[in-house]
């Protein structure tokens, strides 16, 4: 059953869109946030916790670029809506059972079930208000999912610092499981049920690679989003570990994260409202790499040379990466319905999966130069530069109408 009503950008699928992304970034940044004391628990040394932290996150990461294109290709084969209810379910699920585990294999095994679940909330919630709203209001509704949505990664550090690390992980599958008494009265979109009356194929994740232009357009998709993962997975989440190669003590990972997911939801709203002001994704987007990058700057050159001096940089970062939301608003209006929730909601997953290979490029630049430091900057400087020549040839899409399909 569909909807023909005209749809805000506070309607109940915005406001369950945001509150279903708060539960996906809570769970998602929550490892991140308690790495050292949990590890620390299950008995590992400093070093294992770094060396154990880096290969558990990445696992985690690799289950969210499965779970994107699965829940992508069920997203166009069975509906939005379906995306919405089996992944937050999955991860809710998942979350408790992290809670029970003892050894890192188990912990290990529960991230990447996690992962695969979180991989379908965002993109199919911006995929579905993107379709439900006019085109002039889901920059904004996009926006106003992500920017809310982040605020999870905050309560997640405030839990951190007053229950133990298994509570955290049994709040947040707590949480996704009350999520689903909401999303029982969203209706589906109406253009994908438009589309399943006509003959065209429905998720067909080989269609983005059997057509040259459509899978440039894709791949462009992807690197424009990579800086965001460079920032959150390398800079933010070791920030301790460049502390102590910048000579600053005391640093918590965790209220780093705080700082910047706090930065992040004013920069998503920030560039969706820039956005509609500019009436262009793409001038948003090269401003917000701007930020970026003039934060990355001040990350490597430290001017503060204090703990808090890095909290705020950190904060900074979280401003200028508020781009997310741009990049995968822009995925789901370059691709026709039938493959617009693959390509959605597999494309910010893509990112969030490059994660193990921009720590794998980031180890080998520092094993090649000598310098935790060096090798940190030096993989900005090839992901932004990647990013932008993205970013400049991908065609712009504010406005665009998404009544359209992908013909084979």
């Amino acid at each position: 059953m569909s909807s023909t009503k005209t749809y805000s950008i506070f309607s109940l699928p915005v406001i369950v869109g945001a509150l279903g992304f708060f539960v996906d970034v809570y769970d998602l940044l929550l490892f991140g946030i308690i790495r050292k004391p949990s590890l620390t628990d299950l008995g590992l040394t400093p070093d294992e916790v770094l060396h154990q932290g880096e290969w558990i996150i990445s696992i985690q990461m690799i289950g969210l670029l499965v779970g994107g294109i699965l829940w992508g290709i069920m997203g166009d084969k069975k509906g939005r809506l379906s995306v919405l209810f089996g992944s937050i379910l999955m991860y809710s699920l998942a979350n408790i059972a992290n809670g029970f585990v003892n050894t890192v294999p188990q912990y290990t095994l529960m991230r990447f079930i996690a992962g695969v679940g979180l991989a379908g909330e965002l993109g199919a919630s911006i995929t579905l208000v993107s379709e439900l709203l006019p085109k002039e209001k889901r920059g904004i509704a996009a926006s106003v999912i992500a920017g809310f949505g982040i605020v999870g990664a905050v309560i997640a550090f405030f839990l951190k610092e007053n229950f133990h690390w298994r509570t955290c992980y049994f709040i947040g599958g707590g949480m996704g499981l009350l999520l689903l008494l909401l999303r029982v009265s969203i209706f589906e979109s109406g253009l994908y049920n438009q589309v399943k009356t006509q003959a065209v194929q429905r998720g067909n994740y080989i269609m983005l690679f059997n057509n040259r232009e459509r899978f440039i357009r894709y791949l462009k998709c992807i690197l424009i989003g990579i800086p965001a993962w460079y920032v959150i997975g390398v800079l933010v989440t070791f920030s301790d570990k460049f502390g102590e190669a910048f000579g600053i003590e005391g640093i918590d990972p965790g209220k780093a994260i705080m700082y910047q997911y706090t930065a992040i939801a004013f920069g998503d709203i920030t560039t969706g409202l820039l956005s509609n002001y500019l009436k262009s994704r793409k001038k948003a987007l090269f401003i917000f790499y701007g930020i970026t990058a003039f934060f990355i700057l001040l990350y490597f050159i430290q001017p503060f040379g204090t703990a808090q001096g890095m909290y705020w940089i950190c904060a900074g970062l979280g401003f200028g990466t508020g781009f997310s939301v741009v990049y995968i608003t822009m995925s789901a209006e370059q691709f026709g319905t039938n493959l617009r929730a693959t390509t959605a909601i597999s494309v910010p997953n893509m990112v969030r999966g490059a994660l193990p290979l921009i720590i794998l490029l980031f180890k080998l630049l520092r094993d090649i130069t000598g310098s935790y430091v060096t090798g940190g900057w030096i993989t900005g400087v090839i992901l932004m530069t990647v990013a932008l020549i993205a970013a400049f040839t991908i065609e712009e899409s504010f406005g665009k109408n998404l009544d359209f399909v992908e013909i084979n």
